[in-house]
Order: structure tokens, then sequence, then C-alpha cells
């Protein structure tokens, strides 16, 4: 886990300001504490800040191949590189390193820009070709590691992070009005834009090469839920979730220093730390935390129950309304980016305790995205199932439900009401075109005249509209879970998770978001995922002799 940056002028006889690149460098030193290096050669500088987790003594970066013309600088983990580096070996390569950076060095010699399919893991890299002059620059499929860039009239500029970017003196600091309208839209920015203007990021699963002085930005990957609804058999497809799950953690555990686990007293992470334990006889940290005061779900019992029924050497600490309010100004520094999650306050203080104990750290996130977790799944498949069956009725029926609303008993209702007559597609997003939309049923008031002709509504919906439109022949709940997958993880969750706990130098790994995870949570039929009112059902019963009846049984909260 590291922090890079780099730039790449157009012009082949220009050479990066190695200052330039060194303030680049720093500014994200939090990223990368134990090491950093640099590669300046013409046209081309390459920057990185080193964490160290795998082969701690070899594994300096910028890493080159035998001949110095192929140069790479990496953030992340692979977690196949040793099937990789065995049959790299076997075809002639020579490795200097035993890192799983020297193996995206090698790939690419093999293999070209189609190397990036062959890695498993999470990961943002560059890497730099001396003989063709070209840039490429690869994101992971999900967006677990970040990657932004801005192009001027003279170069490439990229990093992990937006404040790396804004050091070079050629990058002006401008507002981009179409993402700020999509922050107050979604609440977080959706696709490639940022509010920064020129400041893009590289989507999930894209690659981008620059050559001769034209970028190109294309898809490598992309989750397909084509077999979502087809019919299987339960108890294989229950066995084989549960071996696939048990080789993606047993990889996530693969480092040189130690590894921790978040308890969210959840049934995500409870079960991910049941496989670590199977798998090794090194103790194991684990981390949670809970809020001063009463009004709060107390998740602390429940990550203790699991701690203590792993065996694991269990460490929980409390925040205060002020310790919130203090960090705010950090929250921004970090964040960068505007995303409305609290929550990221309580893992920046959980992180920073796992930080006195471990350097890795293994989290539950992405099990509501792959396996439909969220109660928004099950209440809006319902709604539709309710309106097919009503069909010309649905605006008595929502009438119906507004009167029953004054009941108590009914008042959960109110709010669906007025989704009676409108398809899916066009209240999921509800926040950005649908009744429940306080923004847009108040524009007016909130953005001035002279803002409002800056603004095109539609360009703003553009990125869930296109994602909803690739999976338009699909069911409701793959619908729903391939826009979250697409949007709401990277662009928001993932956001928070990185920036997060790297601000406290501490690598972040997801084990439910390993691809092949997705892939083949994507290929269930959806009543495996949500059959009745039950979420994450194939899930539930796969963990049922693993996760404790009190964790298992409990009533989703989320996290305050």
């Amino acid at each position: 886990m590291c922090g890079i940056c780099g730039k790449v002028f157009f012009d082949k006889d220009r050479t990066p300001a190695p200052d330039t690149l060194k303030k680049m460098m720093h500014v994200m030193n939090h990223r990368g504490p134990d090491d950093e290096g640099m590669y300046i050669s013409k046209q081309v500088g390459l920057g990185h800040k080193r964490l160290t987790i795998i082969d701690l003594n070899t594994g300096k970066q910028p890493i080159a191949n035998e001949d110095g013309m192929i140069w790479v600088v990496y953030n992340g983990e692979i977690y196949n590189y040793k099937e990789l580096r065995a049959n790299l070996i076997q075809k002639g390569h020579t490795f200097k390193t035993d890192t799983d950076t020297e193996v995206i060095v090698h790939l690419y010699e093999q293999y070209g820009e189609k190397c990036i399919s062959k890695l498993r893991g999470m990961f943002a890299f560059a890497l730099w070709d001396e003989r063709e002059r070209m840039l490429l620059l690869a994101r992971d499929r999900v967006g677990i590691k970040p990657l932004y860039y801005s192009i001027t009239e003279t170069s490439i500029i990229f990093a992990s992070e937006i404040k790396s970017i804004l050091v070079d003196p050629s990058v002006k600091r401008e507002v981009n009005f179409a993402g700020v309208d999509k922050f107050l839209t979604y609440f977080y920015t959706p696709g490639p834009e940022t509010v920064f203007k020129n400041i893009d990021k590289l989507n999930p699963g894209y690659f981008l090469i620059l050559k001769d002085g034209k970028v190109a930005v294309k898809q490598y990957w992309d989750l397909n839920f084509s077999m979502s609804e087809t019919e299987g058999n339960f108890k294989t497809s229950a066995a084989e979730l549960t071996d696939l799950l048990r080789k993606t953690v047993r990889d996530h555990m693969i480092s040189d220093v130690p590894v921790g686990f978040l308890l969210s007293g959840g049934i995500d992470s409870t079960a991910l730390l049941s496989f670590a334990t199977e798998q090794t006889d090194k103790d194991i940290s684990t981390f949670t935390i809970g809020f001063e005061g009463h009004d709060f779900a107390d998740e602390r019992p429940y990550a203790k129950l699991a701690a203590e029924k792993f065996g694991t050497k269990h460490h929980e600490m409390t925040i205060t309304a002020k310790d919130f309010l203090d960090f705010l100004p950090k929250y921004v520094w970090h964040m960068e980016e505007p995303v409305c999650e609290p929550p990221a306050i309580a893992l920046y203080f959980v992180s920073k305790l796992a930080k006195e104990y471990v350097k890795v750290l293994i989290s539950g996130e992405g099990g509501d995205e792959a396996f439909a977790g969220y109660p928004n799944y099950r209440n809006f498949v319902w709604l539709e199932r309710v309106k097919k069956l009503f069909g010309p009725l649905n605006g008595s029926v929502s009438k119906i439900l507004s009167h029953m609303s004054s009941l108590s008993l009914f008042s959960k209702f109110e709010k669906y009401a007025p989704l009676m007559n409108i398809a899916l597609d066009g209240y999921y997003y509800s926040r950005s075109s649908g009744p429940f939309s306080f923004f847009n049923a108040n524009i007016e008031k909130l953005y001035s005249e002279k803002f409002r002709n800056h603004i095109d509504k539609k360009y703003s919906l553009e990125p869930v509209n296109s994602y909803l439109h690739n999976v338009r022949d699909q069911g409701n709940l793959a619908k729903m879970l391939y826009v979250d997958t697409k949007t709401w993880l990277p662009d928001d969750l993932l956001i928070k998770a990185d920036r997060i706990t790297m601000a406290n130098s501490i690598e972040l790994r997801v084990p439910l978001l390993d691809h092949k995870v997705l892939e083949f949570a994507a290929c269930l039929p959806a009543h495996y995922k949500l059959n009745g009112f039950t979420t994450k059902y194939i899930l539930k019963k796969c963990f049922r002799n693993r996760v404790p009846k009190e964790i298992l049984n409990r009533k989703k909260t989320g996290f305050p």
C-alpha cells in the first residue's frame, strides 16, 4: 500500500522538475512513510511513497525490468502474484525482488496491456515504456485503490490523491460546476469527474494509454449479471461460495507484517475472521469502536462476542462528540472530494488504534453490495411486486398508503406511496430524480440563477442512467446491485475506506470485493441473495455454523 504520482510531457524533449515531483510525493507522506523513490528521464517522472508490507528489504520503487526499459510505480496488493511470478520465471523472466510490484513489470513485458486482466487484487499503477515512449495507467476492477489524473496543454499529471496533483503549478485550482451539482444530487460524485475542473478519476476496471501525445481510456472489465436469474443447486452454490471465501481470505492474509481485523459486530466481518483463524497459527488482533452516550446502537458487545469465539487479541475504544467535531478539518483534508460519510470519522479513530498493533487491516466492506444486504434492496423489490400485483390500480393504492400513514402501525409505508406510479429506474436514485428529493424540490432556492445556467441536470444524471441502461434486461435486484457497485461503492464507500485508513498509514483489505467473489455473486439467482424478506440469504446459510447466532440473527443497524 503506497502513494504514486508522476508527470509525462507530450514533448519528448522536456523533463519533469525533480523538486515538483518531490513535493507531489511528500504531500502524500501518510500513504507511505517507510520509503520513497523517483525515476526521472526525458519526458517522464515517476514518484513513489512506500508503506512496506511485502518484501520489506528489496521492494523499493520505482522498479524496472532487466534492461531498464520498463518502469513501474504501484499502489495495492496482487494476491495471485506468486502464481504469476512462477509462470513468468518459466517463460524466462529474471526477478531481482520478491515483491508483487515486479510481477507487473514482467507481466507487461510478456503480455502488453492485456497483463492487467491477469492481476487479482487491488491496485493502481503507472507503467512507463521507454522504447514505445508510452504511459500506461491502470486501476483495479472495483476501485479499491484510487487514481486521479489531469491533462494540461503540455502534459498528463497523475497521483493517488488530488492534493498531489494540485502541487504541480501547471494545474489550476478551478471549480467544476457539474461536479458540484453531481455531489449535491447524489451526496458523492459518481463517474470520472471530480469537483475540480480538469482533474478526473480513472474509473474502476479501466486503463489509460498516453502515446504520441494522444490519450485513450479503455475498459477491461465489467460485472456481468447475465446468469443472475438462472436456477441452480443451492447446496452446491453454498459449498462453492464457502470454498471461494476460504481461499480469498487466505490470499488476503499474505503479508510480511502483522494483520488485524475490523469487527463491526456484523455477519460479514465475523465470518471472514472465522476463515482467517482456521488458516493461521499466528495471533490475530481485532478492533472495534463505540460512541459515548446512549443514543447509538453499540456494536461492541457483538464484536467482543466474535473476538471471544475466535480467540483474538481484542481492542476497542470510545469516541465522543468532541472527538468527532475536532476531526472534521482533517476529514476534509484527507477525503479531498466531498463525500457524505460521517462513519469515516469513526474509521479514522479505530484505524489509529489499530496502527499501534498492525499495518494491515481486513474489513467486511462490500458484502451488502455483492449479496444484497441493504434493507432498501428488499423494500424496493417488494414494492415492485406490489405494483405489478395492482397494475392500473397503483394510483388508488398510493392514496390508500398515504391515508394509512396516519396510523403509527403503517407510518413506514408513507414514503413509498408516491412511488406506486413510477418505474424503479426513475426512483431508485431518488435523491436525483424521484419524489424523495428535497434538493431537487428546492433547487431554485438553493441555486442562484447564475449557477443554474452552468448546470445540465440530464448530464448530472447520466452516470446512473448509463449504468441502468447496461442492465436494462436484468431483474430489479440485479439493476440495483450493478448500479451500486459502479457508483456508490467506488465513489463513496471505497474513497472513505482508502483515504481514512491511509491517513493512519494502514493498508485496508476487502476480501468480499475480490472480483472473483463479485463475479460469483452476480451469477447467483436473485432469490439466493434476497429470499422472501431475508437479505444476504446465501451468506447467512453458509455462515450459520460459523457465526454466533446472536450476530447471525441481529437486525442490521448500520454504523452510526
